[in-house]
């Protein structure tokens, strides 16, 4: 009995005929919308493109997205928040909170006028929008104002009914089960 011999596997790269930056809005109440932005950064690598991640509300408790990205190349994390906003525990009053989330849209601003980056992730803005952190009209003018090729990836639940309606992909992460409800604890690189 012969082996038959098996061509090798032919990959092609698919290029779009009319590129366009596209709006993304990961939202929902499940587990996991940052970490599909930070799966779209890790495709992005692949593909030579350059990202930018400005984090809202996350800062206050290690990440373990902070020191992994810094093992990809052309991406750059910036992370402006003190925690949670009015959640158990978190010392910090709102006005910090805003603040906080006003100087990451002022970044955002700024990364997108640079020209240095493909991609803008603004991982938990829906939350700081949903909170009034953030302003609506402040969200809309950098969605409204980004170049036609840079892609924009909005993270967090309680996304806004105009942010969606601006967008080009809404996702919802739906959740079904969480370990939290059974007191499991958040775990180091599946929660954070």
């Amino acid at each position: 009995m012969t082996e038959k011999a098996s061509k090798p596997l032919k990959i092609d790269r698919l290029m779009p005929e009319i590129p366009h930056g596209l709006i993304v809005v990961i939202t929902g109440n499940g587990k996991g919308k940052t970490s599909s932005a930070l799966g779209m950064t890790l495709r992005a690598c692949g593909h030579g493109l350059r990202t930018c991640i400005i984090q809202f509300m996350k800062g206050d408790l290690y990440a373990g997205e902070w020191d992994g990205v810094k093992q990809l190349k052309g991406v750059e994390l910036i992370s402006t928040g003190k925690g949670f906003c009015g959640i158990k525990g978190n010392p910090y009053p709102f006005e910090e909170h805003r603040a906080n989330a006003q100087e990451a849209i002022r970044l955002v601003k700024e990364k997108i006028a640079s020209g240095k980056f493909d991609i803008l992730i603004m991982d938990e803005i829906n939350n700081a929008l949903h909170l009034k952190l953030v302003d609506l009209e402040q969200v809309l003018e950098v969605l409204q104002g980004k170049p036609p090729l840079m892609h924009l990836i909005l993270t967090g639940r309680d996304a806004h009914p105009q942010v969606i309606e601006l967008a080009d992909t809404v996702s919802e992460v739906r959740e079904i089960k969480h370990a939290f409800r059974k007191d499991i604890e958040p775990q180091p690189g599946i929660d954070y």
